[in-house]
């Protein structure tokens, strides 16, 4: 199939004419997603609006099949790209540097593709949490009672998807099965009173309310840089079941800007941007080519892999994999955990003081089982 990309010049100038680019699922403080948005308004002077910045994976599609206005791109799980793409709401497109993406990690025709990716860790509050966890089996231990939170809802958002099949990896097995160890592994969690009921962000870990948190590595290290020391923040990369957890990019089938998606596009896997990812510890998805080009020099030592020596690869599960996983997750969510994980918006603001020093019991109206 032949490359689907537009000369750069004209699709500037369309891009300007349709006016705007409308995007969801890119809060600022997720990865380079704000660094990123600012360069591609400044550099060709299309506003971008995000429709809804904190937008799961699941709300993303279901808006592009209900809602007007939709997005013009999404930005959802490895999965979650498969299914909008077999429920006809993507449409093709392959950019310039399309050659040099893992054949892997984008689809054939170019409906969506992978643009970055992190690993699971634990964001400790090490104010609160005196011997921080260093494994999946150690968050079971009675001293983490009502201090392990997941930071997405595992019924609908990527994050708290991945977090549930990394757990069933951690135990050595694979595929569907690792699915099931890891619902199983959640309920156990939730059964010994560790699982906190509810999504856990930067303002309840700073807080002291879920001071273990399950989340990309790339948001807890950026959390422990924000935090400047108040609350000390550690971060542990689990020693096993470390799982690559792709995020893709995809054009929606009813874009009302579809030459500002398709310049957004070319901007996202340019070397420039890919390489802005880095700076705050995410890993793109062109990696291995702008390392064999000399691109990453002075810039891999950001990643905690890269660190470690040997480098410890994490899993890269397939899309069907990963689809398969996420039905059996979010299926049995509630059979086989039975709580419930709201999500509570709070700001990502630091605490006046220190956290208190031990774990705070939820209050009994948020006590599901």
């Amino acid at each position: 199939m032949k490359q689907r990309w537009f000369p750069l010049e004209p699709l500037i100038e369309a891009a300007r004419r349709e006016g705007q680019l409308t995007v969801m699922g890119m809060p600022r403080g997720w990865c380079s997603c704000g660094a990123l948005i600012d360069s591609f308004q400044a550099k060709y002077g299309v506003p971008v609006v995000d429709l809804k910045p904190s937008a799961s994976s699941a709300v993303q599609l279901d808006t592009i099949k209900h809602a007007i206005p939709a997005p013009d791109v999404i930005d959802v799980g490895l999965s979650f790209g498969a299914s909008a793409k077999r429920e006809g709401l993507l449409q093709p497109y392959k950019v310039s540097t399309w050659r040099t993406i893992p054949d892997p990690v984008k689809d054939v025709d170019g409906r969506w593709y992978g643009h970055y990716y992190g690993t699971l860790a634990f964001e400790i509050n090490a104010d609160v949490v005196r011997t921080p966890p260093l494994d999946w089996p150690d968050l079971l231990a009675p001293e983490y009672r009502n201090a392990v939170a997941l930071a997405g809802d595992p019924c609908v958002a990527h994050q708290g998807i991945q977090s549930v099949y990394a757990a069933g990896l951690s135990s050595g097995v694979g595929g569907p099965d690792a699915a099931r160890v890891g619902l199983a592994f959640m309920a156990e969690l939730a059964r010994r009173g560790n699982l906190y009921p509810r999504v856990g962000d930067f303002q309840s870990l700073c807080s002291g309310e879920t001071p273990v948190l399950i989340r990309w590595d790339f948001l807890a290290l950026g959390d422990r840089d924000r935090s400047r020391g108040n609350p000390r923040i550690e971060v542990v990369v689990p020693r096993t079941g470390r799982l690559a957890g792709i995020y893709v990019q995809g054009i929606s089938a009813t874009a009302a800007h579809p030459s500002a998606a398709r310049l957004w596009m070319e901007h996202l896997y340019s070397d420039e941007s890919q390489l802005s990812w880095l700076s705050e510890y995410c890993h793109p998805i062109r990696l291995a080519h702008l390392t064999r080009s000399g691109k990453t020099a002075g810039l891999l030592e950001r990643l905690p892999e890269f660190r470690e020596q040997p480098p410890v690869e994490p899993v890269f599960p397939t899309p069907e994999e990963e689809e398969s996983a996420r039905d059996i997750i979010t299926k049995g969510w509630d059979d086989t955990v039975g709580v419930k994980i709201p999500c509570e918006s709070t700001p990502p603001t630091l605490p006046k003081s220190r956290p208190p020093t031990s774990f705070r019991k939820p209050p009994d109206d948020q006590m599901t089982a």
